[in-house]
């Protein structure tokens, strides 16, 4: 085995943290998805309480949102203020699938 190369035992470690940062991502993702939603059906309602309601749960899912990223950036799963950080950990994260793939063919 080259020295670079991850042993099971460090694999086996390194999952646990791509599965948090998986799950966190998909749920950023569904929010974000559900603020969309409530926008495009705002626009499409003439109805004054349905659009009241509307406006509302939209609200709360731009909360929730914001409640994931900044779990996501204070767990530094996801850096929303820094470019290169952002593209370092997603190499990061890449690289650790690809050694992961390795490891199971």
């Amino acid at each position: 085995m080259a020295s670079n190369s991850m042993t099971k035992e460090m694999l086996v470690n390194a999952t646990a943290p791509l599965d948090d940062l998986a799950i966190a991502t998909d749920l950023l993702m569904s929010a974000k998805a559900g603020v969309r939603n409530y926008a495009v059906a705002l626009t499409e309602t003439a109805t004054p309480g349905v659009r009241r309601t509307l406006k509302a749960q939209m609200q709360k899912a731009i909360d929730l949102h914001e409640k994931i990223a900044n779990y996501m950036i204070e767990n530094e799963m996801y850096h929303a203020y820094n470019i290169d950080e952002q593209v370092e950990h997603d190499l990061q994260k890449a690289d650790m699938a690809l050694e992961l793939a390795k490891s199971k063919s």
